[in-house]
């Protein structure tokens, strides 16, 4: 562990500690006047391996004296800390930099490997690699069956009923076979509950688990929602499921996703994400708000705005994104109303690559409105990359993909260290805050 890191380490410990009154050491402030050190859990050697990156904007900035829901966050992460005994759900929205899953990935995997005794448990997962698209790295579903693929970025395929994770395949196979496993994941989150999300109403299928059949213990469905339940009696790793159906008319067998859940404490972090996808794609899914309550969030955070944004200037509609966005995060708090919702302003990225996009910047504006307003912080990774253009400047140190829209492998993992360096800040900042009233402060101009 590095120096940084044994510092962090300790006064999480203070402040998880009973024992010891913060109060009694912090000077209480207003949140929005909060400025941090550089980086608190990464290498010192980052600042110079990245000089492009402005290290002191990577924190989450509120724009409001309090902040409620993420106070109530701090408690939750607080007890979990210190009794290993609570299970928190967070997630994470946004389009073809989520669905590849590779730096929220690599969040995931700090989530749950940075306290002792809480492996969290793997949440939702999706058979993209059956719909014919990109999969993420650290799983892997494969089957012998033909698959119909259906995501909701296709303008006529809109109609589809999508749910929460924005895709769906289907099979009118009389018996279908199915695999999971993880790949390419140095944290395994073993699983004793998986719930399938599928069609609703009546489900003319019998579910069979081979090798594993031994293991299962209960079995039920949802038919309002849209899923079955099964509860192993011994944690699996990997599942091997046939879908056999009970009558001769060729039903499709629709998936939604799978629920990989656990009995364990810590935190889950689901990545949701498809290629293309804009606010108004997440609010065309009739069923989000419905499945998203299934395993209710206790942070959100978005990322969207890329697409949304990727057009010429004057056709790129402010007011019409700060609604759509707001529209979102109604949903995430009728699904939990304590939910601590965090905005993030989308990279800095060029339109069909050689012009330079100005409606990111109009973006952060009616982002910070929106944090204003709800209370949340924003975390600014288009201002940490510098701003407009920068995205060039990342290019060139093979950081980003000559689109200057994505990343590459390098430039994700940086970013998921961006992240969590971030978390740690917040964590930090409201370990230091009392719980007494603090002054009115001028939270200043966005």
């Amino acid at each position: 562990m590095s120096l940084k890191g044994s510092i962090v380490g300790t006064l999480c410990f203070l402040l998880f500690n009973t024992s010891v009154k913060a109060q009694y050491f912090f000077i209480p402030d207003s949140l929005c006047n909060y400025h941090p050190d550089k980086i608190v859990g990464l290498d010192s050697g980052v600042i110079s391996d990245y000089p492009m990156v402005n290290f002191d904007q990577n924190y989450f900035q509120f724009y409001s004296e309090n902040s409620p829901n993420w106070e109530y966050l701090y408690d939750k992460m607080e007890s979990m800390i210190r009794q290993s005994g609570e299970k928190l759900n967070f997630y994470h929205i946004g389009g073809s930099h989520l669905q590849a899953d590779i730096y929220t990935h690599d969040v995931r995997q700090k989530m749950q490997t940075t306290w002792p005794k809480l492996p969290g448990e793997r949440a939702w997962v999706f058979p993209f690699d059956l719909a014919k698209t990109n999969n993420p790295w650290n799983y892997e579903f494969k089957s012998p069956n033909q698959w119909e693929s259906f995501r909701s970025v296709i303008s006529s395929q809109k109609g589809e009923g999508f749910g929460l994770l924005g895709a769906k395949i289907a099979s009118t196979d009389s018996i279908i076979n199915l695999t999971f496993k993880y790949d390419k994941t140095d944290v395994v989150s073993k699983f004793t509950k998986i719930r399938i999300f599928h069609n609703k109403g009546n489900l003319p299928f019998d579910f069979n688990w081979g090798a594993d059949e031994i293991l299962w213990w209960t079995q039920s469905t949802d038919s309002v929602v849209g899923y079955t339940e099964i509860v192993f009696m011994e944690p699996l790793d990997s599942f091997d499921l046939q879908i056999e159906r009970c009558v001769q008319e060729a039903v499709p067998f629709e998936i939604y996703g799978f629920q990989l859940l656990n009995d364990s404490p810590g935190i889950s972090y689901t990545a949701i994400g498809i290629n293309g996808a804009g606010l108004y794609t997440y609010l065309d899914c009739k069923n989000f708000e419905q499945e998203l309550k299934t395993l209710p969030p206790d942070l959100f955070a978005f990322s969207v705005g890329t697409n949304d944004g990727n057009v010429p200037y004057d056709d790129f509609y402010p007011e019409v994104y700060k609604s759509n966005l707001e529209k979102m995060m109604q949903i995430v708090l009728r699904a939990n109303p304590k939910c601590a919702i965090l905005l993030t302003v989308p990279n800095d990225s060029y339109y069909h690559r050689k012009y330079l996009n100005r409606n990111i910047d109009r973006e952060r504006t009616v982002i910070r409105e929106l944090a204003a307003q709800y209370k949340v912080p924003v975390w600014d990774f288009y201002g940490i990359m510098g701003e407009l253009g920068s995205s060039k400047t990342w290019y060139r140190s093979k950081l980003m993909r000559s689109d200057m829209v994505h990343f590459t492998a390098e430039g994700y993992h940086l970013k998921g260290d961006l992240y969590f360096d971030a978390f740690q800040k917040y964590m930090i900042q409201f370990g230091k805050r009392t719980f007494e009233s603090s002054k009115s402060l001028d939270c200043g101009k966005f």
